[in-house]
């Protein structure tokens, strides 16, 4: 459970007051209040990046937020959320964490490029995908997924649950297989080269 931190303030206050005043204060209680400062420093820290998820799932732009963070620009906003954010992909550093984000971003706007292109090819293979017989439970699942994403005007919708769909389907669709895992590679180049070209062009 989290602590509350206005213990801590208090005590941490009550020490700096005592060294604005000259006030003599054993050894163990500066340790201590130097102590509780780091450990209300990184409690706060970490409570910076949740308050900025929240006001964007709030519907508070980058431009908005930059003043409250105290930066100039939206950019800088973002920088600033992507470096404090921890990583879900094994990112060590803030600097890291920005890098895979927007190397990330440019490999999603490629593949929405290339789907769009190749709509009617994707549509085809959903609609042949969500149309066969004797699939198990999970391939079932994926295959329910194409049907109702055929619906929708966006294509890379049906990307997830083709790749999904794929290493589920039995030995006899192997030849519906092998087309579904070109597209897996061809993707997966798009978002090599995305990334490759965005940091060239970034120096």
């Amino acid at each position: 459970m989290e602590r509350d931190p206005a213990g801590g303030v208090r005590d941490v206050h009550e020490a700096v007051l005592a060294a604005r005043r000259g006030t003599g204060l054993p050894p163990e209680r500066w340790l201590a209040a130097l102590t509780e400062l780091r450990a209300l420093r990184e409690q706060l820290g970490a409570w910076e990046p949740e308050l900025i998820a929240a006001a964007r799932d709030g519907g508070t732009s980058w431009a908005a937020l930059a003043p409250a963070l105290g930066v100039a620009s939206r950019q800088a906003a973002e920088r600033r959320f992507l470096r404090l954010r921890p990583s879900s992909t094994g990112e060590k550093t803030g600097e890291a964490r920005v890098v895979a984000e927007r190397d990330r971003r440019a490999g999603d706007r490629a593949v929405a490029d290339w789907a769009r292109r190749n709509s009617a090819v994707l549509r085809q293979l959903a609609g042949q995908v969500s149309a066969l017989d004797g699939l198990d439970a999970a391939a079932r699942e994926g295959a329910e997924r194409l049907g109702a994403a055929l619906g929708d005007n966006d294509v890379t919708s049906l990307l997830s649950p083709l790749e999904a769909v794929r290493a589920r389907l039995p030995h006899e669709h192997a030849g519906l297989a092998d087309r579904l895992g070109v597209i897996r590679e061809r993707t997966e180049q798009l978002r090599r080269e995305a990334a490759g070209s965005r940091r060239d062009r970034t120096g």
